[in-house]
């Protein structure tokens, strides 16, 4: 993934704080914009929607409140998925539970160093280059899926988690609602499953950069004939299931069904809170958390 075409809206009222904010990330080559307030910045999204690919926002703007600029971006249908990082002084759970239900889901506090700085910047541009290289794959065409009620796969790797994600989204009246949420519970499966790499150690090698090659590793390793997630779909005219299972000891999973201040600065672990409240009208995971039922509803609106 080219973090290099990626590009940054920075968002603050205090030109050492752009300053700062562009030192820290000029080493990984971000196009970065900068914005010396709300409305600015909110004039440069509205001009060009698909430009972004994630915001760095300032908690106390003192013009466009920043949580109302939060709501307009959410509100805007281009722009409802692009990731906001929250900068903030507050670490006070009632002020950090605000932005999430505004629509940030990075966090970082005041004072914080470059590499933590990067570290979350990484994260929140890689989950959206990931989401547009899906939602550009489901242009691809579906009437094939709409002859389809029930099937199985499965996944061994990655590449085949986008593929099958790719191909079951079809089946949901909105592709582009559901794409993102299939894949996280697939790599949640994956990585944590059938892996077995914990929340602290992914922690560690992500701020190490050194998530994507332990991954690969642990997939060599992996025995291919008996190693795989295994995800089906049952479609009726009223919704789409979607039941994904891995091979793993499961794990507590409630905690992880709604955003938690507690992980707000964690560079992730957004992922199942995201599919619950973006892509699924339903989310439950069953007994010991290596089974997860997804359902779609079939709206008669459309």
């Amino acid at each position: 993934m080219n973090y290099s075409d990626a590009t940054i809206l920075i968002v603050d009222d205090e030109a050492v704080n752009l300053d700062a904010i562009s030192t820290h990330l000029k080493q990984d080559n971000y196009q970065l914009v900068r914005a010396a307030d709300g409305n600015e910045a909110w004039s440069l999204l509205e001009a060009d929607p698909e430009l972004f690919d994630a915001i760095i926002l300032d908690r106390g703007l003192s013009d466009l409140n920043e949580i109302r600029l939060l709501d307009n971006i959410r509100r805007h249908d281009s722009l409802e998925h692009l990731p906001v990082v929250m900068q903030t002084a507050a670490n006070q759970d009632p002020q950090v539970f605000e932005g999430p239900r505004a629509g940030a889901y990075y966090y970082l506090t005041r004072p914080y160093d470059g590499e933590t700085l990067k570290t979350v910047v990484r994260s929140a541009v890689h989950g959206r280059l990931h989401e547009k290289t899906l939602l550009e794959s489901l242009r691809a065409g579906r009437r094939i899926f709409e002859l389809m009620s029930f099937g199985r796969f499965r996944i061994r790797n990655l590449q085949e988690a986008n593929l099958v994600a790719l191909q079951v989204a079809h089946l949901c009246p909105d592709p582009a609602r559901v794409v993102t949420g299939i894949s996280e519970l697939l790599l949640n499966a994956l990585e944590h499953g059938n892996l077995k790499i914990g929340y602290h150690e992914k922690s560690r090698l992500m701020r190490n950069g050194e998530w994507q090659r332990e991954v690969q590793r642990r997939l060599d390793a992996c025995d291919t004939r008996s190693c795989y997630i295994e995800l089906e779909f049952d479609v009726t005219a009223e919704r789409v299931l979607i039941r994904i299972r891995d091979q793993g000891d499961g794990f507590d999973w409630l905690p992880y069904l709604d955003f938690d201040p507690k992980r707000a600065f964690d560079p992730h672990g957004r992922g199942i809170a995201l599919a619950r409240l973006t892509s699924f009208d339903e989310l439950q995971y069953v007994g010991r958390g290596n089974e997860v039922i997804a359902t779609v509803i079939k709206r008669l609106d459309g």
